[in-house]
């Protein structure tokens, strides 16, 4: 069982998360028009958000703001794995197309709803992305956005932005987008086995065994490095369970970028902004005092991880109906001794867990929760351990 997730994961070349850049010539300026999506012009974004400790532009001889942070693009990559291209190309679609891809939006084709919008499984022909007949051709996740609300919009645009300049292997792939009239949508890869938390937190949780958990955290980290690894890191602010896409064979694919930010280059600077996310994943810091870094989603991730291990939900209910607190109940237990962390384990999983794996597994979940950002383990450190520490 050792033999099979850490080991195998990590020290097989093409798995290695290694420091790269991406492999992207300087787009001119007439390839960037050419390029350049029909979204709202930059002024039309609004944001709450500034850098504390502003820094002077040295090309334009201005200090970087909040709004500047949110439309920059992706250029290097200073970590994680190598991408192909440094964007990918999306297609603008039409309404009508989509509507006959989900069959008028059939409910039988509703396979996931949230707060901005519904998700629905549509079909698209093999060889012109045109509607297909249900059940034929290939498959996509379409996201409709259903609340016309300032916030719905400002993260629809987010999404699109954002997607179209990522590649990467742990990245939900963006096919697509339509905005027509009134009309907002997004096309996504369709993702075979849904969200983690629908395999973690149901009956369907027999099928993750400790193999695959380490693969799911291992992925998700290899994601997560990429964004935050980035000349201009990105700052997903909603890492959770259900922002986790498996695909048939429990690859992952980090999804939902509504909410994502770009953050300072400085490592010793934050983005000051309104608390925005879900409850229970927040790092203490961004929650108390909206101080956001790339080691808020450290923290998220690191409650993934807890949730993994122990195959409960972070907001799952205590007898009685009261809320618990996973971090608090389970994080003294992670260090503890062996007794005590098999305790916690998952019980699907506890006759078949290799002690020291699970230890290990253990110790990067704490420091990933820990509450000073500076003590939590970067991503690239959760992917590709140093000398000094041991990553998954």
């Amino acid at each position: 069982m050792g033999n099979c997730c850490f080991k195998k994961l990590l020290e097989e070349p093409n798995q290695r998360v290694t420091e790269v850049h991406l492999s992207t010539a300087r787009i001119n300026q007439h390839e960037r028009d050419r390029r350049r999506l029909p979204v709202r012009p930059r002024n039309s974004l609004s944001s709450n958000t500034q850098i504390v400790k502003r820094r002077e532009d040295k090309r334009h001889g201005k200090p970087i703001n909040a709004r500047d942070s949110t439309l920059k693009k992706v250029n290097k990559n200073k970590g994680g794995e190598p991408s192909s291209n440094a964007s990918c190309k999306v297609r603008c679609f039409y309404y009508d197309v989509l509507r006959d891809a989900t069959n008028n939006f059939s409910t039988r084709n509703l396979i996931g709803e949230g707060g901005f919008g519904d998700v629905y499984k549509g079909y698209f022909t093999h060889c012109t992305t045109n509607a297909a007949k249900q059940n034929e051709g290939f498959a996509v996740a379409i996201k409709r956005l259903v609340q016309q609300r300032p916030q719905g919009c400002e993260a629809w645009e987010t999404e699109v932005k954002m997607l179209s300049e990522l590649n990467h292997a742990n990245i939900v792939k963006l096919i697509g987008y339509c905005r027509e009239c009134n009309h907002r949508m997004l096309v996504y890869e369709y993702m075979d086995k849904g969200s983690l938390d629908n395999s973690l937190f149901t009956a369907n949780r027999k099928e993750l065994n400790w193999c695959r958990r380490i693969s799911i955290a291992v992925g998700t980290a290899r994601g997560l490095a990429y964004l935050h690894a980035n000349e201009t890191p990105i700052i997903h602010r909603d890492i959770k369970a259900s922002n986790v896409l498996l695909d048939s064979k429990f690859n992952v694919k980090i999804s939902d970028f509504g909410l994502a930010k770009y953050g300072p280059d400085n490592e010793h600077d934050h983005l000051s902004t309104s608390v925005n996310g879900t409850k229970g994943y927040f790092a203490p810091e961004y929650f108390k005092k909206g101080h956001l870094t790339v080691k808020a989603d450290v923290y998220s991730f690191g409650v993934v991880l807890l949730e993994i291990l122990t195959g409960s939900s972070v907001d799952q209910r205590c007898p009685k109906g009261v809320m618990g607190n996973l971090v608090e109940r389970v994080k003294p237990l992670l260090c503890s001794n062996n007794v005590e962390l098999h305790r916690i384990i998952d019980n699907k999983l506890r006759k078949n867990v290799p002690m020291e794996e699970a230890q290990r597994f253990a110790r990067i979940t704490y420091r990933c929760l820990s509450e000073e950002p500076e003590r939590r383990p970067s991503m690239v450190e959760v992917c590709v351990p140093s000398s000094s520490s041991k990553g998954l």
